[in-house]
């Protein structure tokens, strides 16, 4: 069995080694499942720090380089992320994104026993572009309040929204409304705006390097693209989204009904008699 020496009260001891180094894996690779186990076992638990680079090697009996192999390719699957001079830190498993049920992301995180906040990009009142405008059934003369944030769940960055309203429909939410609150609770409390129906389309894409940094992910990475337009009961159109999920910490999950059909039948030929040879 291999060995690895560790430092002890100034001795150094040997103890078994927590990688198979005559397996053919490279031993980076090993660190990577080993580190990705203990994720997944909440062993290591999201948002907490991943342990130092110089703490794994002197675990594992390998050399620091060799890590940083394993901690590279955890930070491109997207389980963990790094903060500029505060370390490493884990992401988790993917999170379920649920198209059965009007959610808010304030209400899909602490549904899962997260808490949820954000980060302000941009909240002002512009006008519709050519898109916002279609969805919402606005006219040129109209404007609209834009609110972009980054969102998270337990301090890590899960998505970028980009959230577009009527200011005729809310004119003070702009004075009144704190972007770190739930918008739709706002809206529900303070306009009686209840949103009851969504269409949504999820595209796929890469992340622009901008939303790369935002997320804590390599540029490039893939992503989920949301479209979402929301509406009241009566069918208005209040809300148009756009926003950009990790594809590394989500799936998308659904559930499909078959609509009862009546059986399919096979076509039915006229036989034609032995002998009967005329085109009919």
């Amino acid at each position: 069995m291999d060995k690895s020496a560790v430092q002890t009260n100034g001795r150094r001891k040997q103890q078994p080694s927590l990688l198979n180094r005559k397996s053919g894996i490279p031993l980076y690779r090993q660190i990577e499942q080993r580190l990705l186990d203990q994720i997944q076992s909440s062993e290591l638990k999201p948002g907490k720090p991943l342990p130092s680079i110089q703490q794994i090697a002197e675990r594992m009996g390998v050399s620091q380089m060799t890590v940083r192999q394993a901690v590279r390719a955890l930070c491109e699957l997207g389980v963990i992320y790094s903060r500029q001079g505060k370390g490493t830190f884990i992401t988790g498993i993917k999170l379920d994104r649920d198209f059965r049920q009007v959610l808010s992301f304030t209400e899909e995180t602490m549904a899962r026993g997260a808490t949820p906040s954000s980060k302000t990009l941009l909240f002002r009142i512009q006008p519709p572009d050519a898109e916002v405008k279609a969805a919402l059934h606005l006219s040129d003369k109209d404007a609209v309040f834009c609110l972009r944030r980054v969102r998270y769940g337990d301090s890590v960055p899960m998505g970028i929204e980009c959230s577009c309203l009527p200011v005729q429909l809310c004119p003070g939410l702009i004075d009144t409304f704190d972007p770190a609150n739930s918008l739709y609770e706002e809206l529900s409390e303070q306009y009686g705006i209840q949103l009851m129906v969504t269409d949504e389309v999820v595209e796929v894409g890469k992340a622009s390097a901008e939303e790369a940094s935002l997320l804590k992910i390599a540029a490039n990475s893939p992503v989920f693209l949301f479209t979402r337009v929301s509406y009241l009961e009566n069918g208005t159109p209040v809300e148009h989204v756009k926003s950009v999920y990790p594809g590394a910490r989500y799936k998308v999950v659904n559930r499909l009904m078959r609509v009862k059909r009546e059986p399919l039948r096979s076509p039915t030929f006229p036989q034609r008699v032995p002998g009967d040879y005329s085109s009919g």
